[in-house]
């Protein structure tokens, strides 16, 4: 089985966060584990900010870059995503880095997994809800 990862997830594999260890899970099943391009920026992102604000340090942030390559089986170019991924951000009335992922499962027909509240509390009853379900359900 395919699963999307979103960045809510991915950066739980770098950093000691609630449910750390359900996204670790995921790094040891069988299951392939995709994403768009862009979760590679946002993963750092959040990483940096994490630093910033002393809930990791600089040790950890230099390794996340060179590990990310082993964590995803394929990542998928944001741009033939972005007007797929506009047109759900618009609909939803979300911030579009969200709707990449959710652009993915259209794609692939793969679930995306996230600990992002605010995405799920955002689709349920929409087209997209069976589209994305939370870190520990998907195991």
């Amino acid at each position: 089985m395919t699963l999307i990862v979103d960045a809510s997830v991915g950066l739980k594999w770098f950093s000691d966060e609630d449910d750390t260890d359900r996204a670790l899970a995921l790094l040891g099943t069988s299951e392939r584990l995709i994403a768009p391009d862009l979760v590679v920026s946002e993963i750092c992102n959040g990483a940096w900010r994490l630093v910033r604000v002393k809930e990791m340090r600089e040790m950890q942030l230099a390794s996340i870059a060179p590990a990310l390559a082993a964590t995803f089986d394929e990542l998928f170019p944001s741009m033939p995503l972005a007007g797929r991924a506009l047109a759900i951000a618009r609909s939803l009335d979300h911030p579009v880095y969200d709707c990449f992922y959710l652009a993915l499962s259209e794609l692939t027909d793969a679930a995306v997994v996230t600990a992002d509240e605010r995405l799920l509390r955002r689709i349920k009853g929409t087209a997209w809800k069976s589209r994305a379900r939370p870190l520990g359900t998907a195991e």
